[in-house]
């Protein structure tokens, strides 16, 4: 719609800008300019019969004076000055009035095309394909110490609901870095899933060790902390994940229970 608008608003600036340059004007008459040479032609004919009427005596010499200088100016082509006309204000006035326009189309569209879509999405609005979980094998049995294409393959692991091979892989980050945050948030989610709270919760707590303000472990916790009915704890930790993680795709989950928390520990 906005292509739309922009291409209606410059086809129509363009013909109100032509228009003037196409329309028919009327000539005054006569069509032709008149020649300057005439003019110099009959300026020294009358200053011929001027000297001749001097020599008769038939004109007074203040009048020869006044006459002669009058003919002598006629006798000379005037030079014309070439003076560069401004820009017609109508021109001036379309061009800004589409610049103003193209101006604010971009500032709408480019953020809607390239700014506002989610991380790794093309301008297009796809996102690109990432490698399948048996590319991420053959690459991890390569490198069997490249910590980020384990963790890669831990998450397609996970994604495929391979809990046993996602565990085994985020235990093989862990032997290589133990302070590795997303392979113990791994770890802890895995744990929480099969009903191994104790193991979730330990996890949780090594990552808010490390990194205090952790959206994920703090979400982890809250939820075990909740499934174990320590009201006062989820609304604690809770209320710096809500803090914290505003835009933490738990968040929308976690504000109706924070709120039942709150409730049933009378705060």
């Amino acid at each position: 719609m906005s292509y739309l608008l922009f291409t209606t608003l410059f086809l129509a600036g363009l013909a109100l800008a032509v228009r003037p340059l196409l329309a028919r004007r009327a000539l005054a008459w006569p069509a032709e300019t008149p020649d300057a040479h005439d003019d110099v032609a009959r300026a020294v004919s009358s200053l011929r019969d001027l000297e001749f009427a001097r020599a008769a005596g038939t004109i007074a010499p203040a009048d020869h004076e006044r006459l002669r200088t009058l003919l002598e100016r006629g006798a000379f082509v005037p030079s014309r000055e070439t003076r560069s006309a401004p820009a017609p204000w109508r021109t001036l006035a379309l061009a800004s009035l589409l610049a103003g326009v193209a101006v604010v189309l971009v500032v709408i569209e480019l953020p809607r095309a390239a700014g506002d879509r989610a991380p790794g999405e093309s301008i297009t609005g796809t996102v690109p394909a990432g490698p399948t979980t048996s590319e991420l094998e053959g690459r991890a049995k390569a490198s069997p110490r490249d910590v980020p294409t384990l963790l890669a393959l831990a998450d397609a692991y996970v994604s495929e609901d391979r809990v046993t091979e996602a565990v085994a892989t985020y235990q093989a980050v862990l032997a290589i870095d133990k302070e590795s945050v997303p392979a113990l948030n791994g770890i802890g989610f895995m744990l929480f899933r099969s009903g191994e709270l104790a193991g979730a919760r330990v996890a949780a707590d090594r990552v808010l060790t490390l990194r205090p303000r952790d959206a994920d472990a703090l979400f982890l916790k809250g939820l075990i902390q909740y499934r174990s009915e320590d009201w006062r704890g989820a609304v604690d930790t809770w209320t710096v994940y809500l803090d914290v993680g505003e835009f933490h795709p738990g968040a929308a989950m976690v504000r109706p229970l924070y709120e039942d928390a709150k409730k049933k520990a009378g705060l």
